[in-house]
C-alpha cells in the first residue's frame, strides 16, 4: 500500500521561468527503501523537499499536482503538522543543527521537547536512536565540536528520535568515509525492515545496490527509470546522461562490447563483477 504519493506534479521556485520537477508521478509503500539518483541540478533535492512538505510551505513557488503521505494532501496541511509523519534529513548537516543547545544528547531530543513528550520517554527515545546510529559516545559533546561524517550522524538521529512515518535523506552520507557510509546505510536498511519508508537522494551507487529496495533514476527534472536496482542502475538509458555509475558497470559494458562479458546482467557490485569474470 502506498504511503507517498505524488501525481503529475510540477514545481517551480520563485522567480524562476522553468520547473525543476515536471510531471513526477511516484508511488512508494509503506516500508520500501527507494534511492534516487541523477546527476546535479536533475531536481532530487526538490523532490525531497517537495516529499518532506518545504515545498511549497517553506520555499513557496509554484506547485501543481496533488503531493499526499500517509492519507493528507500537502497543500491541505501545515508544515508544522506534515513534519510529524515525515522527517527530513539535509545533506548538510550544519543547517540542520539548532544552535540552541549545548551537548549532543540535548540536540537530539530538542524536537521531542517541543511536542511535549514527557521526560522519561524522552531519555530513553534519545538514548535508544543514538545506540542505533552508534553515536552513544558522543552524547556529552558539544554539536559543533564534531566532524561532518559525525554532525550528519547527529542530524539523522535527530530525525530518527521522532520516529517518523516517512524518512526523507538528502545524501546523507556525503561527508563520510566508507566504514561510516556502510554503517549508515545499514542502520536505514533496518529501519525499512522494521517498517520506515525511507526515500535516500545518494550519489552512491554500490550501497545502493546493496542495501536499496527500488531505484528512481531523475534526469530534468523527469523520472526516466523506476526499478530494481541492478535493472536501473545497469540501464543503457541512464549511460550517456551524466549518471554516476558504478566502475563494475563501466568495466563490464567495456568488457562487453569485445565480447569478454558473458553475462545477461551487467554487474553493479564488486561481488558481481568477480562472478562475471570468473571464466574470462
Amino acid at each position: 500500500m502506498a504511503i507517498v504519493s505524488l501525481q503529475n506534479v510540477t514545481y517551480k521556485y520563485p522567480l524562476t521561468d522553468a520547473p525543476v520537477l515536471k510531471n513526477i508521478n511516484l508511488q512508494v509503500n509503506e516500508g520500501e527503501f527507494v534511492a534516487v539518483i541523477g546527476p546535479n541540478g536533475a531536481g532530487k533535492s526538490t523532490l525531497c523537499y517537495t516529499v518532506a512538505g518545504f515545498v511549497p510551505h517553506f520555499f513557496k513557488g509554484e506547485l501543481m499536482g496533488a503531493v499526499e503521505v500517509a492519507g493528507a494532501e500537502s497543500s491541505k496541511s501545515n508544515l508544522h503538522e506534515w513534519v510529524l509523519n515525515v522527517g527530513l534529513a539535509f545533506q548538510n548537516p550544519f543547517n540542520q543543527i539548532s544552535g540552541a543547545k549545548y551537548t549532543v544528547f540535548e540536540e537530539i531530543a530538542f524536537g521531542l521537547e517541543n511536542i511535549g513528550v514527557p521526560r522519561e520517554e524522552m531519555i530513553q527515545r534519545v538514548n535508544d536512536a543514538m545506540k542505533l546510529t552508534g553515536i552513544s559516545e558522543l552524547a556529552d559533546r558539544s554539536p559543533y565540536s564534531l566532524s561532518g561524517g559525525q554532525q550528519q550522524r547527529v542530524a539523522l538521529t535527530s530525525i530518527l528520535v521522532m520516529h517518523p512515518k516517512v524518512l526523507v535523506l538528502d545524501e546523507p552520507t556525503s561527508q563520510m568515509d566508507p566504514i561510516g557510509t556502510r554503517e549508515v546505510f545499514g542502520v536505514i536498511r533496518t529501519l525499512a525492515e522494521r517498517g520506515m519508508t525511507v526515500i535516500m537522494a545518494e550519489h552512491k551507487v554500490e550501497w545502493i545496490a546493496n542495501f536499496a529496495d527500488r531505484v528512481v533514476a531523475l534526469h530534468e527534472g523527469q523520472i526516466i527509470e523506476d526499478g530494481k536496482p541492478q535493472e536501473a542502475l545497469t540501464s543503457d538509458v541512464l549511460a550517456g546522461k551524466g549518471f554516476g555509475i558504478s566502475r563494475y558497470t563501466s568495466v563490464a559494458r567495456k568488457a562487453k562490447e569485445i565480447g569478454l562479458w558473458k553475462k545477461d546482467k551487467l554487474p553493479v557490485t564488486l561481488e558481481e563483477a568477480v562472478e562475471g569474470f570468473k571464466n574470462v
